[in-house]
């Protein structure tokens, strides 16, 4: 696994599958602030919380020139699923081989239940892409709660 990122950090870029079977990287928010988070699989109680979170809040969080994506390990086709079942409105990325995961140190080693076991680490991060498409991490948090974490995020930003 990844060390965790921090404050100052390069954002790693990726390209991954969106919920429509198109490519979507890192590089096309450039000149803007995106937040990305991980979460573990669609179709779920905490992250249908999570996602529908960020879809209720998606036009403040547009007026406050902040974009989300959600990448989990889930297919194209489970995500677009997820979008019609849920009303999800944010964009969300496939991410099966990991790697993206690994990258930003949102897949390992948690507890579930009071067991270790390995898995996606609810993660948040909010990234400043430069003009050039190269990311610096402003935020990173961990082991959030998909409950309230929304909310939080958005009075921390001052949105």
């Amino acid at each position: 696994m990844a060390p965790k990122l921090s404050e100052a950090d390069l954002a790693p870029a990726f390209t991954l599958t969106n919920q429509d079977g198109l490519a979507v990287s890192l590089a096309d928010y450039a000149g803007k602030r995106v937040v990305v988070y991980f979460y573990p699989a669609a179709l779920t109680p905490g992250c249908t919380t999570q996602a529908v979170d960020f879809s209720t809040h998606r036009e403040a969080l547009l007026e406050a020139g902040l974009s989300v994506v959600g990448i989990s390990p889930d297919s194209p086709e489970k995500l677009a699923t997820f979008k019609a079942k849920e009303g999800v409105r944010i964009t969300l990325l496939s991410d099966p081989e990991k790697e993206t995961l690994e990258a930003y140190g949102a897949f390992g080693k948690k507890l579930l239940y009071g067991k270790e076991v390995e898995g996606v680490i609810r993660s948040t991060f909010l990234i400043d892409v430069d003009e050039t498409g190269n990311g610096t991490i402003v935020k990173a948090l961990y082991n959030v709660r998909a409950k309230g974490h929304v909310d939080k995020l958005m009075r921390d930003l001052g949105v």
